[in-house]
C-alpha cells in the first residue's frame, strides 16, 4: 500500500507540474499577441516567460509595468493566468468536468488528485471542500468587487472604477501583486478605507479554504481541526509580532508625520506587516525602508501564508511546527503537543526536511545571481537575497531589482517562482526516477557532537 501511494505521489507531482507547465505555456502565446501589449511596446520572449510565470504562480514580480505597458487585453490575461494559478488548475479541471458531465459523479483517479493537490485527509473530504473552494473565492472577491467599487467607481466612472475594482479584488485575494495603477498601492496610502479591505482580502486569500471551511462550519461540529488551530495560532502570532516590530524599526512612520495623521502611519504599518504574507501589494516603497524592516519582511516572505491557500512560502504550519518542537526540546520533552494533541515524528522530519531545501534553493539562487546581477551603490548582499525570498515565497515585492535582471537572472527567478508555488516537495517528486525500496537491515545506533 505504502509503494503504491508513492507512485501515485511521482504521477501526482508530474501532472500538476506539467499542468502548471501548460498554464504558463497558454499565457506565453496570448501575451505574445499584438494585441496584449499597448501601441508601441514592444515585449521580448523572456520578458513575456517571465509575466506569464509570474502570473501563473501568482507572485507579481514584474519586468515590464503592468499599468503601462500591457493594453486592457493582456491585463486580462494575466489576471486570468494569477486567478488559475491561485486556484490550482485541477479546481478549475473539477469544476469544468462538473459542468459537462453532470449526471457523472467523478471518478475515484480524479478525486485521489483532488484530495492529495488540497491536502485533504479523507477521500470524503473532496466534493465538499471543492464546493467551499469555488464558492468562497466567489464570494470574497465578488465582495472586494463590491466594496472597492464604493471607492474607485466615484474616483473613475463605472467603466473604469469596476474594471478596476475587479482587478485589485482579484489580485488581492489570490495574493498575486499585479495592480492597474502604475506603482502599486503607494498612490492610496491616505485612503483607510481602500486598506482596510484589502487587508481583508488578502488575509481572506491567504489563511486557506480548509481552515476557512473549519471557521465556517463550527457552529455545527463545535470543534476546529488541529490543522486549523495551529494555523490561526500561527498566523495571529505572526500579525502581531510583524505589526509591532514594524511599528519599532520604522518608528511608527514618523518620517510621513507631515503628511499622515497617527492613525493612518498605523495602518499604514499594519499594510505593512501583511503584505509580505505573499501578497505583493505595497503602499510605501520598499527601498525606503529601514533595515530592520527590510529583515523583518525577509522572515514573513519566507514564512509565506497556509498550505491550500493562494499563499507561498514554507507556510505557517511548517513554522508553528518547528516553533513547538523547538519549545518541546528546549524544556526536555520527547514529544512535541499543541491542543491536546501530539504531532508525528514524520510530520516534524517533513517539515525539518522542507525548511532545509528551502535553505538550499535560496542559497544557491543567491550564489547565482550575486554572480550575474549588478548591485547598485548603496546597498549590499540583501538587495538579491531580498529578491530571491520574495520570488521563493511568491510574494511580488522588490527593491528594484527584477526590471534590470540579465537573462540568467529571470530565468532563475522564473525557477524560484515555480518552486514557490508547486512546491519543493512537488518539484523533486517530478524529477525523481527513484525506486521506492523498503530498509530490511537496520545499522546499530551511535550518536554524534550536535552544537
Amino acid at each position: 500500500m505504502k509503494i503504491w501511494h508513492m507512485r501515485f505521489l511521482d504521477t501526482l507531482s508530474k501532472k500538476m507540474v506539467f499542468g502548471f507547465v501548460l498554464i504558463i505555456a497558454l499565457g506565453t502565446i496570448l501575451l505574445s499577441l499584438p494585441a496584449a501589449t499597448r501601441t508601441g511596446q514592444e515585449t521580448s520572449f523572456l520578458n513575456v516567460v517571465f509575466t506569464a510565470s509570474s502570473a501563473t504562480c501568482i507572485t507579481g514580480l514584474t519586468v515590464v509595468n503592468t499599468a503601462t505597458h500591457w493594453s486592457i487585453f493582456g491585463q486580462v490575461v494575466i489576471l486570468g493566468m494569477a486567478e488559475v494559478g491561485a486556484l490550482g488548475y485541477m479546481t478549475f479541471a473539477v469544476l469544468l468536468f462538473n459542468l459537462i458531465r453532470r449526471h457523472r459523479n467523478m471518478g475515484l483517479s480524479t478525486q485521489l488528485m483532488v484530495k492529495e493537490s488540497l491536502n485533504l485527509e479523507t477521500l470524503s473530504d473532496t466534493k465538499s471542500v471543492m464546493k467551499y473552494v469555488i464558492g468562497l473565492s466567489a464570494a470574497f472577491q465578488v465582495g472586494g468587487v463590491g466594496l472597492l467599487a464604493l471607492d474607485f467607481v466615484p474616483r473613475y466612472g463605472w467603466g473604469r472604477g469596476l474594471y478596476v475594482s475587479v482587478y485589485h479584488s482579484v489580485m488581492s485575494f489570490c495574493n498575486a501583486g499585479f495592480d492597474v495603477f502604475g506603482n502599486s498601492l503607494e498612490g492610496f496610502r491616505h485612503d483607510p478605507y481602500l486598506l482596510i479591505v484589502t487587508i481583508i482580502l488578502i488575509i481572506s486569500g491567504g489563511l486557506g479554504f480548509l481552515v476557512w471551511r473549519d471557521l465556517l462550519l463550527y457552529h455545527e461540529r463545535k470543534r476546529l481541526s488541529l490543522n486549523s488551530k495551529l494555523t490561526l495560532v500561527t498566523t495571529g502570532t505572526l500579525f502581531v509580532v510583524g505589526f509591532v516590530a514594524l511599528l519599532v524599526t520604522e518608528g511608527n512612520l514618523s518620517r510621513f508625520a507631515d503628511q499622515m495623521a497617527w492613525p493612518n502611519r498605523v495602518l499604514n504599518t499594519l499594510f505593512l506587516s501583511v503584505t509580505p504574507r505573499t501578497a505583493g501589494i505595497i503602499t510605501l516603497p520598499t527601498h525606503s525602508l529601514h533595515a530592520g524592516s527590510i529583515f523583518l519582511i525577509m522572515i514573513l516572505m519566507f514564512v509565506g501564508g497556509t498550505p491550500g491557500s493562494t499563499a507561498g512560502g514554507i507556510k505557517t504550519t511548517t513554522f508553528g511546527v518547528l516553533m513547538l518542537q523547538s519549545i518541546a526540546q528546549l524544556r526536555g520533552k520527547d514529544d512535541v503537543e499543541f491542543s491536546h494533541r501530539r504531532f508525528s515524528q514524520a510530520n516534524i522530519s517533513r517539515a525539518l526536511l522542507l525548511v532545509f531545501l528551502a535553505s538550499i534553493v535560496i542559497a544557491v539562487a543567491t550564489l547565482i545571481l550575486t554572480q550575474t546581477e549588478k548591485i547598485p551603490r548603496g546597498y549590499g548582499l540583501e538587495y538579491i537575497v531580498f529578491e530571491v525570498l520574495s520570488a521563493f515565497g511568491t510574494v511580488g515585492l522588490s527593491m528594484g531589482l527584477t526590471p534590470d535582471l540579465s537573462a540568467v537572472g529571470k530565468i532563475v527567478i522564473i525557477l524560484l517562482m515555480f518552486i514557490g508555488r508547486v512546491g519543493i516537495f512537488t518539484s523533486l517528486y517530478s524529477l525523481s526516477k527513484r525506486q521506492t525500496r523498503v530498509n530490511r537491515i537496520r545499522y546499530p545506533e551511535e550518536n554524534i557532537l550536535i552544537g
